[in-house]
């Protein structure tokens, strides 16, 4: 997917979550700046994750971030990749060791824009993250990446209990949850 394929995904993009329609157009209009895909752009730049469920439906992967110290979905930057499709599939494939990873759809599945606090020699700045959701066989081992203090199969249930609030990954399990077409 090419950054024009990617903007017509964007100005197609439905839904019916307010706090994420109102990433829309910031997202659009990052398309627009040549270094968005590249995290050096400090004022933010796109990243890409995974939102890897298994075949029933009933489990997500998250990783417990070793930079940032909470449970999330797994994912990266995209460092000058424009196919953040690709960059999803990569970041997914690195943080988990997972074989068996198949996108269960190939169009935005969620939109998050959230600050990414300073550290030493990067400033805070935007992480426009575009997620598409994954899914992999449940059984398959896992190999925890050095980006990970840890790396979960969380059963849907138990999601809330082990996030705490994240309104993102809450919006992202419900849409799950919901999706008959998913299965």
């Amino acid at each position: 997917m090419n950054r024009t394929n990617f903007r017509l995904q964007l100005e197609k993009y439905r839904t019916p979550y307010e706090e994420e329609a109102e990433f829309i157009q910031s997202f659009l209009d990052l398309t627009e700046d040549p270094d968005a895909y590249k995290r050096e752009r400090l004022e933010g730049h796109f990243t890409a994750s995974a939102w890897i469920v298994n075949r029933k439906r009933t489990h997500t992967l998250l990783t417990l971030h070793r930079k940032l110290g909470r449970w999330l979905q797994l994912g990266g930057h995209a460092d000058g990749n424009e196919n953040l499709l690709q960059v999803a599939m990569q970041e997914a494939t690195e943080e988990s060791g997972l074989t068996s990873l198949a996108f269960v759809d190939e169009t935005i599945f969620d939109l998050d824009k959230h600050i990414i606090p300073d550290r030493p020699h990067v400033p805070e700045h935007f992480h426009y993250d575009v997620r598409y959701i994954l899914e992999a066989d449940l059984s398959e081992t896992l190999l925890k990446s050095h980006e990970s203090i840890s790396l979960a199969w969380v059963a849907f249930e138990s999601v809330q209990d082990v996030i705490g609030y994240n309104p993102s990954i809450l919006r992202m399990l419900e849409k799950t949850s919901k999706s008959e077409i998913l299965l």
